[in-house]
């Protein structure tokens, strides 16, 4: 999602919303993106060609509050970021639940 193309329909959303607003950007080098798809169940559907085409490197939003993940942080390791980032309790943590979880 190229920021120049969706950054007015996410600031809508995010304008629009009561609640927190929490957005997330997985900085991933062009290399690794590849190496990742040839991962993916999707691999046959497109080419690194087509995908080095869409690339762009580094599009963040910009806000001062977006979380900005390296591509270095494992899967477990994003998901606890975001979690706490959220406000989410983390399973198996007694100290994260919920008052009604007690």
């Amino acid at each position: 999602m190229h920021a120049s193309r969706y950054r007015s329909m996410l600031t809508a959303l995010r304008a629009g919303h009561r609640g927190r607003t929490l957005f997330c950007y997985l900085d991933v080098s062009l290399p690794e993106t590849l190496r990742r798809h040839l991962t993916r169940p999707q691999v046959d559907e497109f080419t690194a060609e087509q995908m080095s085409g869409w690339y762009a490197a580094g599009d963040v939003l910009g806000w001062p509050d977006e979380l900005v993940l390296p591509e270095t942080v494992s899967f477990e390791e994003a998901v606890e970021v975001i979690a706490v980032a959220a406000g989410l309790p983390q399973t198996g943590r007694d100290d994260d639940l919920l008052p009604f979880d007690r």
